[in-house]
């Protein structure tokens, strides 16, 4: 019998833990960083999304290992030039170890709305952006990207998903991410579209190594 594959996601997140397992459903055994005892911890110093996701992986399953997929995701907001972009999670400020996710999320997002305060909706356009790899402890195997495109609320709106959700408005749909369920979330957002494009390489990746 065929022990099961193991795969890390590099993260402690759990709701990225939680979105990438149900949308790879395969007969994997899913491990986060909070899984592991002893990890350095790699440092994001990439210029892009996929820079650093490919660091990550790549470090990550050679400290451990494991196979590992490790994301670098944000927001690009136009009027601001592409910010936060690569410093989405710490746009705030690099948050000291052990604060609360939501209280950082809350302070980014607050940031952001103070420095749009005085732009119309025509101009309040941004994309999230979702790179993701996935690599060996000797290689990287697969990468791809994703991306939503919306536009930047006035004010949180919702209550569901994390980071910037409450005020990233998806025109069509009239709510933002943070209003979608889960579904309805996976089925457009960045992350959903870079798993979406991953899902089959990983299939082929985890069908070759058996």
């Amino acid at each position: 019998m065929n022990q099961k594959r193991t795969i890390l996601i590099a993260t402690t997140n759990p709701g990225k833990r939680a979105e990438l397992a149900e949308m790879l459903d395969f007969d994997i055994r899913w491990l986060t960083l909070a899984d592991i005892e002893n990890f350095t911890e790699i440092e994001e110093d990439g210029q892009t999304f996929a820079e650093n996701a490919r660091k990550k992986a790549a470090q990550y399953a050679s400290q451990t290992g494991h196979w590992t997929i490790a994301d670098d995701s944000g927001l690009s907001i136009d009027a601001l030039d592409g910010q936060p972009g690569i410093h989405s999670a710490r746009f705030s400020g690099t948050p000291q170890p052990h604060t609360n996710r939501s209280l950082i999320d809350h302070k980014n997002i607050e940031k952001v709305l103070q420095l749009m305060q005085n732009i119309e909706r025509e101009k309040r356009t941004a994309r999230f952006v979702c790179a993701l790899c996935l690599a060996s402890p000797q290689e990287v195997l697969a990468q791809t990207q994703g991306t939503l495109e919306g536009l930047i609320t006035e004010k949180e709106l919702g209550s569901g998903g994390f980071g910037y959700d409450p005020i990233f408005l998806i025109p069509h749909l009239n709510k933002t991410v943070a209003q979608l369920s889960p579904a309805e979330k996976n089925a457009i957002s960045h992350r959903g579209n870079a798993i979406r494009k991953l899902k089959p390489l990983l299939a082929m990746l985890v069908g070759s190594s058996e």
